[in-house]
């Protein structure tokens, strides 16, 4: 591969960190690659985004199977299993904003290994829980670690890759954390069969340690993001960093100059302590971009909270029966192995979804299936009502298709959309910041869910309650369409431009 004269007088005038990663390398007969070949770095950083996602989904959905294990061991009641659930997600509302949004301070590298350090500390201390208090305050400290995840993975990512595929490979690294909630089931069930006694479920999560321990490791050797560099005025690191991120075989480009002309207005240049405060997210710039990233976020949380709150129904219904006010250890151990089967169908049905997402949202864009994945979910939940006018085989079989269709469209659309929208629709200064925030805004739809719903389905019961959540679908579809900023391809330098 070789410049021609006319790229060598860009080089000399200056691009910007997006052009320069959106380039076609171009061969030495002067014609151009039909695709943009990503780098090792950039595969890297991918892996090490992807990596961490899979450990998540895994420790997360291993806690499924653990806790009736906690539960016999530690003696805990209807409170006591509130505050384990709701323990790691107010630790990922807490720290999707009070840690993602260092990474505009301190850089995405920085705070992509200090979240997995202290994922691994609390994963660590969790094996060796002597009481319900210790319990719970660990499960806070892994939910910190995962809420400082959910912008610094997308932008380690998003800020290192061609535009043209940002979103499938955003979401392919998302989509790890489906892959690493089915082996987390799996494992659990695995350790359940062979070792079945209380202390299993210290086990299931000791497996997770060395591999983290690698990840942290591996996060090291990653570039910090250019993008965030130039944002902070510090071009000629930016500069060194991009020959990093963009280094090839043979070389291209040969020669890197980076000028901050396309750099977004909303990310001013040149004083390094000017980080941009919590306002900017509601000025008259940003105020649609963060509509958009926290409400249907929020929505959607609402809904698939909600949903989790049924899925046990149908599972007993569908793989097996459960042994009711099960008290001894063996029965205790049929019942786990028995919901670890259903999670292990669903965690099947989350990847299915999330690979559609994969496929579509570069050919769609992320607005067009945003929308169809709530208005699909809604179709999911009517069928899911209509099965309260009927009994016995009908009744399931309703309940299961609605809820099944409810999974998939939530996967295809909402579940990952909102993800990926959240890290795109900020400047570089603020993206953690309001990536960071949309994350919080909506766990706090999760744990609104996790701790009334249980309460309203014995007042109000499973139909209007199930109507409750079609109306929040339908709502985060039209919230999306009032506010839509469709990302598809945008050149992330280009955000907050005037």
């Amino acid at each position: 591969m070789d410049q021609t004269p006319g790229d060598l007088n860009s080089a000399v005038k200056g691009k910007s960190v997006q052009q320069y990663i959106d380039e076609h390398p171009i061969w030495a007969d002067g014609t151009a690659t039909p695709t943009i070949p990503l780098t090792r770095m950039q595969w890297r950083i991918w892996s090490q985004a992807a990596a961490g996602k899979f450990f998540e989904g895994m420790v997360v959905f291993m806690t499924g199977v653990a806790l009736p294990l906690v539960s016999k061991e530690f003696s805990l009641g209807a409170w006591g299993h509130g505050v384990v659930a709701a323990a790691s997600l107010l630790g990922i509302l807490v720290g999707a904003t009070m840690l993602g949004s260092l990474a505009d301070r301190f850089g995405r590298k920085r705070m992509f290994i200090t979240e997995m350090m202290i994922f691994t500390v609390f994963l660590v201390l969790i094996c060796f829980s002597p009481n319900f208090t210790w319990l719970a305050v660990c499960l806070f400290g892994l939910g910190l670690a995962l809420g400082c995840d959910y912008p610094t993975a997308h932008m380690v990512v998003s800020e290192a890759i061609p535009s043209q595929m940002r979103g499938r490979l955003v979401l392919s690294a998302f989509a790890f954390q489906a892959v690493g909630a089915l082996t987390g089931t799996v494992i659990g069930y695995l350790i359940l069969a062979n070792a079945p006694n209380p202390e299993a479920w210290r086990w299931m999560y000791a497996t997770a340690i060395i591999p983290a321990l690698l990840v942290i490791i591996g996060r090291f050797y990653i570039t910090e993001s250019p993008q965030w560099l130039m944002s902070r005025g510090r071009t000629q690191e930016a500069e060194h960093e991009t020959v990093k991120l963009l280094t090839r075989e043979p070389p291209y480009p040969k020669q890197i100059r980076l000028s901050g002309g396309a750099v977004a207005d909303g990310d001013r240049i040149g004083q390094e302590s000017a980080t941009p405060g919590w306002r900017t997210l509601f000025d008259d710039r940003n105020r649609g971009s963060t509509t958009l990233a926290a409400v249907p976020w929020f929505l959607q949380d609402l809904s698939t909270y909600g949903i989790g709150i049924f899925t046990p129904t149908i599972l007993a219904a569908s793989i097996g029966h459960e042994k009711a006010h099960a008290t001894a250890i063996a029965d205790i151990v049929q019942n786990d192995l028995l919901a670890a089967k259903g999670a292990a169908l669903i965690d099947l049905l989350l990847i299915v979804g999330i690979a559609f997402a994969v496929a579509l949202t570069d050919k769609l864009g992320r607005i067009r299936l945003q929308i169809f994945g709530f208005v699909g979910c809604a179709v999911g939940l009517l069928i899911a009502t209509m099965s309260t006018h009927f009994t016995g085989t009908e009744n399931t079989v309703l309940i299961f298709a609605g809820f099944m269709l409810f999974n998939f469209m939530n996967n295809i659309g909402p579940n990952a959309q909102t993800y990926l929208i959240a890290g795109e629709v900020f400047p570089t200064s603020i993206r953690g910041k309001g990536a960071g925030f949309a994350a919080s805004f909506a766990k706090i739809g999760a744990v609104i869910t996790a701790f009334l719903f249980p309460i309203l389905l014995v007042d109000i019961g499973t139909q209007t309650l199930l109507h409750i959540l079609m109306g929040a679908s339908l709502l985060g579809a039209i919230v999306t369409w009032f506010w839509r900023i469709e990302t598809r391809g945008t050149k992330l330098d280009q955000v907050g431009r005037n």
